[in-house]
């Protein structure tokens, strides 16, 4: 054990700052939160920080290169996804808003390019509902600009996938749900803005995990499959063999 939040919540993120303390943002507790806090590791204690602008839960949080953290979407109080986006500054504890989305949505992934942009894609919109208003949209925040700009759609609607940003620049999109459990995966071209299908997942999943290893190749684990109606949680992994060509399982 460790030291206690100093607010209960779920459905927060966490992020690592380059001081070496985490910042956890927002999240639920019986209402939708705006706070954020502090761990730091060498005193083992959690501090308040600056609140977020908006109230959210199933957004994204994502370390830029200057520092600052991205917090991205999530459903607001009236259980709606939002377009708003808001930047965290370590060195002065502040939130300030950042350029809006193109498209409102929630569960869905962020991920830091090679360039320093982000990717954001799919996730679900519009009401929160367990299988309605899937997104099959992406876009790429700039944060030299503030500004969004979409980018090609994914080939099919998805949520509760991942994205890993592979040693090429690519972004490998795997799996997630779509009315049904999927075992397709796509590469995002960041050159070209494009998606294009690579090899199939073994199982269909969702809500399952995906950790870039040394060699380059990605380790798929565990989720959950079956029916929206029955869940069954898997106990399988896999491994997307990226090689050079980033397309072989």
């Amino acid at each position: 054990m460790t030291g206690n939040l100093l607010k209960p919540r779920a459905y927060h993120t966490a992020t690592a700052l380059p001081s070496g303390k985490v910042l956890v943002a927002a999240g639920f507790d019986f209402t939708l939160l705006n706070t954020a806090e502090l761990y730091d590791p060498a005193t083992a204690s959690w501090t308040n920080t600056g609140s977020l602008r908006l109230a959210r839960s199933d957004h994204t949080a994502t370390i830029l290169p200057s520092g600052k953290v991205l917090v991205v979407g999530g459903l607001l109080d009236t259980n709606y996804s939002t377009d708003s986006a808001e930047l965290y500054d370590p060195t002065t504890g502040k939130w300030t808003s950042t350029g809006s989305l193109h498209t409102a949505r929630y569960r869905h992934t962020a991920t830091l390019l090679a360039s320093g942009q982000v990717l954001v894609a799919a996730g679900q919109g519009g009401y929160a509902s367990c299988c309605d208003g899937f997104l099959q949209s992406a876009e790429v925040y700039d944060p030299a600009t503030g500004v969004w700009t979409p980018v090609g759609d994914l080939p099919v609607p998805r949520v509760q996938h991942t994205a890993t940003l592979l040693p090429s620049g690519k972004v490998l999109v795997a799996a997630g749900l779509n009315r049904q459990y999927s075992d397709g995966a796509e590469l995002f071209d960041p050159s070209t803005g494009a998606w294009t299908a690579t090899d199939s997942l073994i199982t269909r999943r969702s809500r399952h995990t995906a950790t870039l290893l040394p060699s380059g190749d990605v380790l798929v684990a565990g989720g959950d499959s079956d029916t929206l109606s029955s869940r069954n949680s898997l106990r399988t992994a896999e491994i997307y063999r990226s090689g050079s060509s980033d397309a072989s399982n």
